[in-house]
């Protein structure tokens, strides 16, 4: 039996790995259990990133905080990063970024490398993830790379039209009857890749079939153990006491 789930796995193959796993648990997000040597959930991480206004007008964007978490849900990385140009706009309706929280962040290129060293040889969930990777200045190879608002079949069970923009939010209430981004203090980053995750893993089995199809064969990657690169990596947990009290 192959160790891990690769594109070039036949559809029948990632069809059974997926309902040994699946027989095993009740199939919720928190529920499927992972012990089944078939499935390796280690390979599998989200991000989500929130980004603030630098240069002129404050139109460019850049990284403020990055959260990654695994297969299961759990943060393996939460941490606030110093953008390398001078912050003009904080965005923090949309990024829950203050200036406060910048006392604590760490600079761009220490956080790139801890982040990247998670990213390495993992397949990489997350919604609209190219402004991630942007804001990482890093591209991921693109059949490790599982993007939620760009696979149909999530819209159709949704009932959504599959040529529409479909927000995260949107997805999450229609498919997970989650209510997220609420509020007037930002986003979640975490409860942002969370929500991708969740999402991925409603619809796994078919996507990893569908992709199977589609993606020419990869060489298999070596197995590394995820928690050994990045169980250091975690600062804050989902939203810091002094959110509310912080003034721009």
């Amino acid at each position: 039996v192959s160790p891990s789930l690769s594109p070039s796995t036949s559809p029948d193959s990632i069809a059974r790995h997926h309902s040994v796993l699946l027989s095993q648990g009740n199939g919720s997000s928190k529920g499927v259990r992972t012990s089944s040597p078939l499935l390796h959930p280690g390979k599998y991480v989200a991000i989500d990133c929130e980004m603030v206004g630098t240069g002129p007008q404050g139109r460019l964007s850049e990284l403020a905080r990055c959260s990654v978490v695994n297969y299961e849900g759990d943060v393996i990385y939460d941490k606030y990063v110093q953008p390398e140009l001078p912050i003009v706009d904080y965005r923090t309706r949309w990024s829950g970024i203050t200036k406060q929280h910048m006392k604590s962040a760490i600079p761009f290129k220490a956080a790139q490398a801890e982040i990247l060293k998670i990213l390495k040889n993992k397949i990489v969930v997350g919604h609209a993830i190219h402004n991630d990777f942007q804001a990482l200045k890093y591209f991921h190879p693109k059949d490790r790379t599982r993007d939620t608002s760009r696979i149909p079949m999530l819209k159709q069970r949704a009932g959504l039209p599959i040529r529409a923009n479909v927000s995260l939010k949107s997805l999450a209430t229609h498919l997970l009857q989650k209510k997220i981004q609420v509020g007037c203090k930002g986003h979640s980053s975490v409860e942002d890749a969370q929500t991708a995750m969740e999402l991925y893993r409603l619809v796994e089995v078919q996507w990893e079939a569908e992709l199977a199809r589609s993606l020419p064969p990869r060489p298999p990657s070596p197995i590394t153990d995820s928690t050994t690169d990045s169980n250091q990596y975690m600062d804050d947990r989902y939203w810091p006491t002094d959110l509310m009290a912080s003034s721009l």
